[in-house]
């Protein structure tokens, strides 16, 4: 089955409805980022960009270390900036919309780009690394979180024995965004394996929803009735239980830091 690049229309529309309930659910994206934060190079930058910026929660730490520098949140839905901009209204701060595949700064503008658990919605990473590899000045860096092809797993597996649809969102291998990467040169790579649990499917669900980053996959087939699917699906996934009863979920996580090249 050939697939179907995502609308980011309905990307943008999904995060923007998710906006107020989006901070109440981020256990995992809170984690990741400070994990990423703790990766933060000792740089006197003028420009950093948070790219994917979501709620703004990485802001504050980004402030507070680079105090002098100009820093731009950037995120593709309009609603999480709104969000974003009722908490944190400083000085030296934007508030940009744009497309990561499309970034609406100018060349070699940007000293830092940091981004957790965002440019996995990307699905031209060519054209993404070509982007921040333009934006970025000679020497500037690049830290990266996002999702590999492991991510849910058990979600995909489970939708596997209801139908052929994409239901659960693909994510591209590392070695795909390497071999994209031209002009950016590895500093240092880590990749985590991490599993959450849950009682019933419905709190996955209600949880991927409330993130905003539930399927925005087009569909390929209606198939059986909607309580049908549901009641399929979720035999399937009781099956895959762990020994103390819950329902795992799986993230497998890469954390990337590059640079670019000094010439």
């Amino acid at each position: 089955m050939t697939l179907a690049v995502r609308d980011k229309r309905l990307v943008a529309q999904s995060f923007s409805r998710a906006a107020c309930t989006y901070d109440s659910v981020a256990g995992l994206q809170r984690s990741v980022a400070d994990r990423l934060l703790g990766w933060l190079p000792e740089l006197s930058p003028e420009v950093v960009l948070d790219l994917g910026s979501g709620t703004g929660y990485a802001s504050s730490t980004l402030r507070q270390r680079y105090p002098q520098a100009l820093l731009i949140s950037l995120d593709l839905a309009e609603g999480m900036l709104n969000f974003a901009r009722g908490r944190e209204q400083a000085v030296r701060h934007h508030h940009v919309c744009g497309d990561a595949e499309s970034l609406p700064l100018a060349d070699g503008s940007v000293d830092l780009v940091y981004s957790s658990l965002a440019i996995q919605w990307c699905e031209q990473p060519q054209r993404l690394f070509c982007e921040l590899c333009r934006v970025l000045k000679p020497g500037g860096q690049l830290l990266v979180a996002t999702l590999g092809p492991q991510t849910l797993y058990e979600l995909k597996k489970a939708w596997a024995e209801v139908d052929d649809d994409r239901h659960v969102n693909e994510f591209i291998p590392l070695e795909a965004l390497k071999s994209a990467g031209e002009g950016l040169v590895p500093v240092r790579e880590m990749i985590e394996q991490r599993v959450l649990e849950y009682r019933q499917l419905g709190e996955l669900m209600h949880e991927l929803k409330a993130l905003g980053a539930h399927n925005v996959n087009p569909r390929q087939q209606q198939g059986l009735s909607g309580m049908t699917r549901l009641r399929t699906l979720s035999r399937a996934y009781d099956g895959q239980r762990l020994a103390n009863g819950s329902l795992p979920a799986s993230y497998e996580i890469y954390y990337l830091q590059w640079q670019k090249g000094l010439k």
